[in-house]
């Protein structure tokens, strides 16, 4: 199946004994149960066409069944770019894989493996962007995210390859230039010289990244996601917002369809992600308004309605303050 599995199922295997707990029937240790025992039975079951034994006492399918099970997931995890590594990614995968199959097998699969539930889940609906959205200035495909790029709730810092039809034409000569010396610098291992060229190249809004093994010349963009607004880091709620979003990306390349630029110079934009709204999700999760004020977009708006009914999130509270107000009072406060 690749690195991610062989990578996990080595991690089980070798878990240090004050892990704590005896081995339960995954054959891992109750820290690693979840994602990590998953990883290793599909790893297991390309080898051996087994399947763990005591999954029977979990489901209603026969033996039959379940290698079918094993084998559709095998694929399917091989397929997903990166893996699923928190566990909502791998009951999502699991759902979605054995979808066409009897509600309670899925289920029991999920529960033998500490995954959460279909009803623990966050229902989405994306059926992926409109062709020619009104408003759209451009789309950009980044590189893998990094999680200290994400600033808070609905800000991220993302990389564009410069292979990028949209960017290869837009590379100032002196960044091209510099990226060319730095790499002759590391070559001959003048690794001052390297660094310097290196931050020449920062300072210019690009950045050399590594990307499977290989050096990348990418450019900064930072992100607004549109339409919503999460609350700040400092306000309540904004760091478990700030988490959330970090699970979403991290690891992953990003789809990004770019409307508008705002006073910050950040490009506003909808995000999507391995089939996923981001904003959807945010909004859905209750750790993020609608921010009506610059999107007016029902389906937004309906999303914040049935988080609020729900008490979701910051809707736990029965008057949340909203970010803009927050801003707002502390702006006034600085100029006193």
């Amino acid at each position: 199946m690749g690195n991610a599995l062989t990578f996990l199922y080595g991690r089980c295997c070798s878990a240090p004994p004050e892990s704590g707990g005896s081995l339960g029937h995954h054959g891992v240790t109750p820290a690693t149960v979840g994602v990590s025992a998953l990883a290793q039975d599909l790893y297991n079951f390309e080898i051996t066409s087994q399947v763990p034994q005591e999954l029977k006492q979990h489901v209603v399918s026969s033996r039959k069944a379940q290698s079918n099970w094993y084998r559709k997931l095998s694929d399917a995890w091989r397929e997903a770019r990166p893996p699923p590594k928190t566990p909502e990614e791998a009951a999502r995968l699991v759902i979605q894989t054995l979808k066409n199959h009897q509600t309670a097998d899925v289920e029991g699969l999920l529960a033998f493996y500490g995954l959460p539930l279909p009803a623990a889940l966050v229902q989405l609906t994306y059926e992926g962007p409109p062709l020619c959205p009104e408003g759209l200035q451009f789309e950009l495909l980044t590189l893998p995210v990094d999680p200290k790029a994400v600033a808070d709730g609905d800000t991220i810092t993302v990389y564009v390859g410069t292979t990028d039809p949209r960017e290869a034409s837009c590379v100032p000569s002196d960044v091209q230039v510099a990226a060319v010396e730095r790499s002759e610098a590391r070559s001959h291992r003048n690794y001052a010289r390297a660094d310097q060229l290196h931050q020449h190249i920062i300072d210019s809004g690009y950045r050399v990244i590594r990307v499977n093994g290989e050096e990348v010349l990418a450019r900064k963009y930072r992100i607004r996601l549109r339409g919503i607004d999460a609350p700040e880091g400092q306000m309540p709620y904004g760091q478990e917002a700030k988490e959330e979003l970090v699970k979403i990306v991290q690891g992953k390349c990003l789809r990004l369809l770019v409307f508008d630029e705002d006073r910050y110079g950040r490009a506003v934009a909808d995000v999507y992600c391995n089939g996923i709204f981001v904003q959807e999700v945010m909004l859905k999760k209750g750790l993020a308004w609608h921010y009506t004020a610059y999107d007016k977009r029902p389906e937004l708006a309906k999303w914040e309605t049935h988080a609020r009914a729900k008490g979701i999130g910051l809707w736990a509270s029965k008057n949340p303050e909203m970010p803009w107000e927050w801003r707002r009072e502390r702006r006034e406060n600085n100029r006193h």
